[in-house]
């Protein structure tokens, strides 16, 4: 029994292929290649289980991967085909001659029924040894069993249908648990629903199947010999919610539909064909007398479960008559027909035979055959051999079969995968669809077909459809790769030249109105298209000459905008004199470097507009760039074109706060041109400060004389400081002009003499106004009456001057006074000052034994020390140490010198003659020590080291002398 499912016999009666159509090869005119890569696996592949049964098989049933077989009359054998090394051998322990009728196993693998030829039911768990018969089940020959899918488990079956040769239909449940000796039994309950009758009378229920809908409605579909009945409805509520009682108890008073055929073979079987396990069923099967009733099932519909029914007759040699169906399995696109010495596909597309697979006759006769919902795998057996058939992509090529039925949508999703096959059936129908006329359709499946471009575009041209082969070209386009550009220059130019052309054809057509628009919009469309968008910008200068080879402006405008190219647009407007139109476009896309382009033009027609759209774009435009245009602009010299060149130039400089100097240039020579009132108003702005200022002053001085502003010279010589040319040009204008100018070298009092001694003598000679010449001496305090007396004319009188000569010697003696208040008090003060230095030399302190010195905290006593009067004491060496390093360079070479003098000096001696001597001889000499001392005290101790301006100057001196600071730093790592 090791290895039963591992391994395949080499005779050929093991295997059989199906591979219905053409293989998959290329097609020449799509572009692919005319080859068979590989060698395709056959759909059906026949397996032989190695495996010799020990007595002959009666039975057998597959389901969830579990095979059951019955072997003999009293042995069962199981086996998880998970692990097919490890069967398991179950003893029925009957005595009798009962005979396996049939068996069943629910879709879990796990519940096994074993229907004896005595009427009797026996029951065996997947996970128990034992078999139990089922009591209540005992007198009725079971022919079928409905499952419940919804509800069963491994534990339980939930309510489930059986049907029995003398045409009733029960309801029962079976429970796995035993529950020892005197347990529970395994069925649960059994009980009646409904009698299925032929004409004669009740019939054997061949086939039971039963289905849950998605809304929670309950369907049965069963079968007899000759009929087939549907049983729909909702469960009833409370208790029987569960089972099939409310549904039945629906057909007690009328008969439920059925569909009758009057032929026999006297049993029929249904078989269901489900995609995925739980869930809902696609496709049923009926075998019965006059062949196989295939359709699909439809739980949405009320009436009937049964849609797209036709009927297969049997192949040439089967039938009633001949040789008769066995059993029936149905997969995707295919039912297999059971006979006695071989098995037949058929398609259930065309109900052509796909498959004859003969078995030898050494295997004997053929009994059933089952299909494992779980798996997808078919199993056939003899009473002495066991096969599997295995089902590898069915629906491969069963795109060529709804290709050859025209139905393109069915053959598209079954070879979505297979591009090859797929350009095969796009081809096709869009052949299919050009000849029933149906151009846009046919148009939309060639594009997506590698057939020759040319060829479909011949075809469209031909047919005279200029709609279908743009629609072509637009779809070929849409699917270009980027690197394609030439192709896509070509379509895009081609389909602009379709669409003018179009649109030119029915522009002069008033019945044709609507078509024109819904041309232009689609057009339009195209042009806009996202898709198309990259191509389109790639083509542009194509585009744009066919648009106008057709005249077409109002397109070239909608082009352009949409590429962006605002240039050609803006260009255009202004070559038809659409200048608002042409600054609308500018003003909305506010585009820097279109504006310096199109300003020149622009501003000759429409200047207010056009400075209106400078301001309303700010900062973001440069002023400097627009200068040429305004240049242009205002050479013309009428004050409306100065004026709106002027209204720009003062935005910038007043609102934007331009600092460029060719801007503040620009507006100082339209001031001196058009608006002389504003320049010395803008001068005088700007301010006196020549770094400030962001004209260029000797341009701007230049200009205000050419154009005779005097004024305006004025105070541009103020700001270059030219102040004797700044009086010599204000006396021409204005006395009153020229003092101000005399007052501005504030800090030059001789330059501010002069000045005013060039205004004196061009009042007395020039205008000769005696009082106006005193006026002018009265207001300047650096003038004198001596120093314009020169100046007048030898004939005037002492009057004129009698009374400045007055003031002047007022002045005179007002100043000797002052001289003669200020020496008495420098007296006094000196006299103040000796009588406090007499104080101060009397003046003494008080040292105590345990005072210490400031700097070393050493007592005092100890050495020589100094003390102030803030209190403070220091050691004579410490006060020189901390004085030293806050004297000045020239101030501690002086220090240095006194110590080295007063070290070589002699020490004084004791009595008075020979102090008297060493005195003499050292004034001889050189200084005394005493006076050396003196000068060393003068240097170090002038003041407190603590309390006095070293303290204050020393605040912003390191810590650490910089040039030891590289040092101190290392030490402290």
């Amino acid at each position: 029994m090791a290895s039963i499912l591992d391994e395949y016999e080499d005779s050929l009666s093991r295997s059989a292929v199906l591979q219905p159509g053409c293989p998959s090869v290329g097609i020449p005119h799509s572009g692919f290649v005319n080859a068979q890569l590989e060698k395709e696996v056959p759909i059906f592949t026949k397996q032989r289980i190695d495996f010799t049964p020990s007595e002959r098989i009666t039975s057998l049933v597959v389901s969830c991967n579990q095979l059951c077989m019955s072997l003999g009359k009293d042995t069962l054998l199981r086996i998880d085909l998970g692990k097919a090394n490890e069967p398991n051998h179950v003893e029925l322990g009957r005595k009798d001659d009962a005979k396996v009728h049939k068996m069943f196993l629910d879709h879990t693998g796990s519940h096994l029924l074993i229907a004896l030829s005595s009427t009797e039911v026996l029951y065996v768990n997947r996970n128990g040894q034992k078999v139990r018969p089922l009591a209540r089940w005992k007198g009725q020959l079971v022919e079928s069993v409905g499952w419940n899918k919804a509800l069963g488990t491994e534990s339980s079956t939930g309510p489930i249908l059986v049907g029995t040769a003398q045409g009733q239909i029960f309801e029962a449940e079976l429970s796995a648990s035993e529950g020892g000796l005197f347990g529970p039994a395994p069925d649960l309950y059994f009980r009646p629903l409904y009698v299925l009758n032929e004409e004669g009378g009740p019939a054997p229920v061949c086939s039971l199947e039963a289905e849950r809908g998605p809304d929670g409605r309950g369907f049965v579909i069963a079968t007899t010999r000759q009929r087939l009945f549907q049983f729909i409805g909702r469960a009833a509520e409370g208790a029987e919610a569960q089972g099939f009682a409310g549904l039945f108890a629906a057909y007690t008073d009328h008969p439920p539909p059925f569909r009758e055929f009057p032929s026999s073979l006297g049993y029929s079987e249904l078989a269901f064909y489900t995609p995925k396990l739980r869930s809902a069923p696609r496709a049923f099967a009926w075998m019965m007398g006059d062949g196989v009733l295939y359709g699909a099932l439809d739980c949405g519909r009320p009436d009937s479960l049964l849609s797209e029914e036709r009927v297969w007759e049997y192949p040439e040699g089967v039938g009633p008559g001949a040789s008769p169906p066995l059993a029936l399995v149905l997969t995707q696109f295919h039912f297999l027909l059971l006979l006695a010495d071989r098995v037949e596909a058929v398609c259930t597309l065309t109900g052509q035979v796909v498959l004859r697979d003969h078995f030898l006759e050494k295997f004997g006769p053929l009994k059933h055959m089952v299909k494992d919902s779980s798996t997808g795998h078919l199993w056939a057996y003899t009473e002495r051999a066991v096969f599997r058939y295995h089902v590898q992509r069915e629906a491969r090529d069963v795109w060529r079969t709804y290709l050859d039925m025209n139905r393109f949508d069915l053959a598209k999703e079954y070879c979505r995968e297979r591009p090859d096959c797929l350009d095969t059936v796009l081809a096709r129908e869009a052949d299919f669809c050009f000849r029933q006329r149906r151009y846009l359709e046919s148009a939309r499946c060639y594009a997506l077909t590698q057939s020759y471009f040319e060829e479909i575009a011949l075809k469209f041209l031909e047919a005279r459809q200029e709609e279908a082969l743009a629609e072509f070209l637009q779809r070929k386009l849409a699917g270009l790769k980027p690197a394609e550009r030439t192709q896509a220059t070509l379509l895009t130019t081609w389909l602009t030249e379709l669409y003018l052309s179009r649109l030119g054809a029915l522009q002069g057509d008033p019945e044709a109105l609507n078509l024109y628009r819904e041309t232009r919009e689609r057009f339009r469309s195209f042009l806009s298209s996202p898709r198309h968008k990259e191509w389109l910008f790639a083509s542009r200068a194509s585009i744009h000459e066919l648009l106008a080879s057709h005249g077409d402006t109002e397109h070239m405008v909608y082009f352009a905008v949409i590429m962006q190219d605002y240039e050609r647009v803006v260009a255009y407007h202004c070559q038809h004199e659409a200048y608002e139109e042409a600054l609308a476009v500018l003003a909305r896309h506010r585009d820097p470097q279109l504006f310096y382009k199109f300003s020149p033009i622009l501003i000759r027609h429409i200047p207010r507009q056009l400075v209106d759209a400078w301001i309303e774009l700010g900062s973001r435009l440069d002023a400097r760039q627009l200068i040429p245009a305004l240049v242009n602009y205002s050479q013309g010299g009428e004050a409306q074109q100065v004026s709106q060149a002027i209204r720009y130039m003062e935005f910038c400089v007043n609102v934007l706060g331009e600092t460029e100097q060719a801007i503040h240039n620009y507006l100082l020579s339209l001031y001196a041109r058009g608006q002389p009132a504003s320049l010395l108003a803008y001068l005088e702005q700007a301010g006196a400060s020549p770094h400030r200022v962001h004209y260029d002053l000797k341009y701007a001085l230049r200009l205000c004389a050419e154009h005779g502003h005097h004024r305006a010279c004025v105070h541009v010589y103020k700001v270059l400081e030219l102040y004797e040319e700044a009086v010599d040009l204000a006396l021409q204008v204005d006395v009153d002009l020229a003092k101000q100018c005399a007052d501005l070298p504030e800090d030059d009092e001789e330059l501010r003499k002069k000045l005013w001694l060039k205004i004196a003598r061009h009042v007395v000679q020039e205008e000769e106004d005696v009082q106006t010449a005193m006026a002018c001496l009265a207001s300047c305090p650096l003038l004198k009456i001596e120093d314009v007396l020169p100046f007048f004319p030898d004939f005037v009188t002492i009057d004129h001057f009698k009374e400045a000569i007055c003031s002047s010697l007022k002045a005179y003696n007002h100043h000797i006074q002052e001289l003669q208040r200020e020496m008495e008090e420098a007296t006094a003060s000196a006299q103040r000052i000796r009588r406090d230095l007499q104080e101060l030399r009397g003046r003494y302190g008080t040292v105590e034994p345990q005072d210490k010195c400031a700097t070393c905290d050493f007592p005092l006593l100890n050495r020589p020390f100094y003390l102030f009067l803030c209190g403070h004491m220091f050691h004579a060496d410490c006060l020189l140490q901390a004085v030293r390093p806050g004297l000045p360079a020239y101030k501690q070479a002086r220090l240095e010198e006194l110590q080295r003098k007063l070290g070589a000096a002699p020490a004084p001696t004791k009595g008075s003659a020979r102090t008297k001597e060493a005195e003499g001889g050292a004034a001889t000499a050189g200084p005394s020590r005493e006076q050396l001392k003196a000068d060393l005290d003068e240097l170090v101790a002038a003041e407190c080291v603590y309390c006095g301006e070293l303290m204050i100057r020393s605040i912003d001196r390191p810590f650490i002398d910089p040039q030891r600071y590289e040092e101190e730093h290392l030490s402290w790592l």
